[in-house]
């Protein structure tokens, strides 16, 4: 409970969120009152028709850092400097309406020129007669709060990635490290387990973050294309080319390439991607001199390039060049525990491409989800997720929204039995996160998943999870 007092005499208190008169005093403030007001946390100020700030209490002058001295008597937009100011400042609307604003957020910018979050609750003050005389106005601190958002945030997400799972988190561990380096790196994965994600991630992460970022798939052109949109070509190169055009390498200057579907190369342009990555120059088709370019060279693959050395189908000698930082991408089917995520997220982007307001998916629909393969990976489940969106008319997806391949094996009479396998298959996957993210310390990954440890331990064996022996004794 919060009191609030202004010069006209007013007592007001904040149950809650809520502001509610209560009797006129008559005289000093109390002593009671004062003391209350002094000690509580949230920052307390009032002020008059003419917004001159009336009353400044102690934790307003720790949030704002503007002493209460300084504070009385001046304007409360020259005190806090708030983005809601000039337009949507609460303290007018509800003087304006006579209606109360609860738990409205913003910032204040304080002494230090510091950007402060805040949550403020407001009221408007009348004295014993019923007339109003001015404002009274509650903030809070949300700082700490918008700190640990963002350190949860941070522990889900890298760049626009976002994983729980503890594979992926070790990842985003190191991605940080390798953005920061110059070295070359080798993204390996399956089709659509978001390679391009990462290597953007990667860019946007490095001291090259405001050059350019420049994609290339690689498989999608012929040789003699490939290698004019690689280095690019002078004048008269070949029939057709009028005038000079810059390749690739050239627009990524002082950037980054990435280069995709790196397997599929023929063995000459292999050769001078090799001369590239060894001097970084290339020629130009038609060029009588090498050019110089300081470029950044993330390459990616689906395919097994160990194995494509092996059948002499890939130069060795590129291989142990592009093969200097390596990341793997774990398959959707080993990362399930991210399917709820990744479909809030999905969601969210649509509804902001479409215009519309689908809020969530029912849990037999997630169910069903949960319980596919996903051999396309993260982009198949943005692709599901798009056909459901565009479908659904209401606010939730449902299994009627779900392709054939994914509700191929739903039965309505089955149902039960469908949902309880389901069901199953997303509580293993929580177990065995929980265990990885605590390196199978089974009292820790209990207390991550608020039970108890015997409960944990006959779980384990009820859904055949295979745990390190040594971990189980």
């Amino acid at each position: 409970m919060t009191i609030i007092y202004s010069e006209t005499m007013v007592e007001f208190f904040i149950v809650g969120d809520h502001l509610l008169k209560s009797e006129v005093l008559k005289g000093q403030m109390s002593v009671q009152t004062k003391a209350i007001l002094e000690s509580i946390s949230d920052g307390v100020f009032t002020v008059d028709l003419s917004w001159r700030i009336t009353y400044f209490n102690r934790a307003a002058e720790e949030i704002t850092g503007v002493p209460r001295e300084e504070a009385l008597g001046r304007f409360c937009w020259d005190v806090f400097r708030s983005n809601m100011c000039e337009e949507g400042c609460a303290l007018r609307e509800t003087l304006k309406t006579g209606k109360p604003i609860i738990g409205k957020t913003g910032y204040i910018i304080n002494a230090a020129g510091e950007s402060i979050p805040v949550s403020i609750s407001t009221a408007v003050l009348h004295d014993e007669e019923g007339q109003i005389v001015g404002g009274a106005e509650t903030f809070r601190d949300l700082s700490e709060i918008e700190s640990l958002r963002t350190q949860l945030t941070g522990r889900f997400s890298a760049g626009n990635i976002v994983s729980r799972s503890a594979l992926m988190q070790k990842v985003f561990e190191v991605l940080p490290l390798i953005a920061q380096s110059q070295s070359t790196v080798l993204i390996l994965g399956e089709t659509g387990t978001g390679k391009s994600l990462i290597a953007r991630t990667i860019h946007e992460l490095s001291p090259r973050k405001d050059k350019p970022f420049v994609i290339v798939n690689c498989g999608a052109l012929p040789e003699t294309l490939l290698e004019s949109e690689l280095f690019g070509y002078r004048a008269g190169a070949f029939t057709g080319a009028v005038k000079s055009k810059p390749g690739k390498f050239a627009l990524a200057d002082g950037g980054t390439i990435f280069l995709d579907e790196i397997a599929e190369m023929s063995p000459s342009m292999q050769a001078k991607l090799l001369r590239v990555l060894q001097d970084r120059t290339y020629e130009p088709l038609g060029a009588t001199k090498s050019e110089k370019v300081d470029v950044r060279i993330i390459t990616a693959t689906n395919k097994d390039l160990s194995e494509l050395v092996r059948k002499g189908l890939f130069r060795e000698d590129l291989y142990y060049r592009i093969n200097v930082v390596r990341i793997e991408l774990p398959p959707l089917r080993r990362r399930k525990e991210d399917i709820p995520l990744l479909v809030n997220e999905f969601i969210t982007k649509f509804n902001h491409i479409e215009k519309k307001s689908v809020k969530s998916i029912t849990p037999e629909a997630l169910s069903l989800l949960m319980s596919y393969d996903w051999p396309g990976n993260i982009r198949e489940l943005e692709n599901v997720i798009e056909r459901a969106h565009v479908l659904c008319t209401g606010d939730t997806i449902d299994i009627s929204h779900l392709p054939p391949e994914i509700t191929a094996n739903f039965q309505v009479g089955k149902k039960g039995a469908k949902l309880k396998l389901a069901s199953r298959t997303i509580e293993a996957t929580m177990i065995e996160e929980a265990l990885q993210r605590h390196n199978y310390d089974r009292q820790a990954a209990a207390k991550a998943l608020g039970i108890h440890r015997s409960t944990l331990f006959r779980k384990i064996k009820k859904l055949g999870l295979q745990i390190p022996p040594r971990q189980m004794e």
